[in-house]
């Protein structure tokens, strides 16, 4: 496997034959981490192919090799990147970092002045976002927006994040502020 046979890119419509896979991908990735990734139905994958709010890793063959979406928030005031997830036999090639890229940059594409933000537990992920300029906050400087906290209702951490009034779970919230960095990169 050579990442080079890899294409990243933008959803289209096309691709929503992949949903089911991803769908089932994210569900077995949770399960075998003991980590809670709250499941996204194919139609919700679809959903968000077809809104081209998403990013996919394809090999020229046409195996699916990874996936992302963004879901905006607050009259696009904040975008959040969800539900990364590479196929077992392509992680570790730097695969989840091309599309992280990807979709950090389609987001700013889409939403300039956006706040991007996403939650997580695996350090990876925080590396990759880190190297995006984005960088940790608490869990009140993201979306109080309540249909974002109820994609984590699947997670097996979800009573905890309940139980703290959605002040405090086990995901690190990292966010990219379009003025801050504007203002550091003077």
């Amino acid at each position: 496997m050579k990442t080079t046979d890899v294409s990243i890119r933008q959803t289209i419509p096309a691709d929503c034959k992949y949903a089911v896979r991803i769908s089932q991908e994210m569900e077995a990735s949770a399960r075998a981490r003991g980590i809670g990734i709250g499941r996204r139905s194919p139609e919700s994958i679809v959903h968000k192919m077809s809104e081209g709010n998403a990013v996919i890793a394809l090999t020229k063959a046409g195996e699916w090799v990874g996936y992302i979406y963004l879901e905006v928030y607050g009259h696009a005031s904040f975008v959040s990147h969800c539900g990364l997830i590479v196929a077992p036999d392509w992680r570790r090639l730097g695969i989840a970092t091309q599309m992280k890229e990807c979709i950090f940059w389609l987001t700013r594409k889409k939403y300039p002045e956006a706040k991007i933000f996403g939650i997580t537990t695996t350090l990876a992920t925080m590396r990759i976002n880190s190297k995006l300029g984005m960088r940790p906050v608490t869990f009140s400087e993201i979306t109080q927006d309540a249909s974002f906290w109820l994609k984590c209702e699947q997670c097996v951490n979800y009573q905890n994040l309940k139980n703290t009034g959605f002040r405090n779970c086990y995901c690190t919230a990292m966010m990219f502020e379009p003025d801050i960095a504007l203002n550091a990169s003077k």
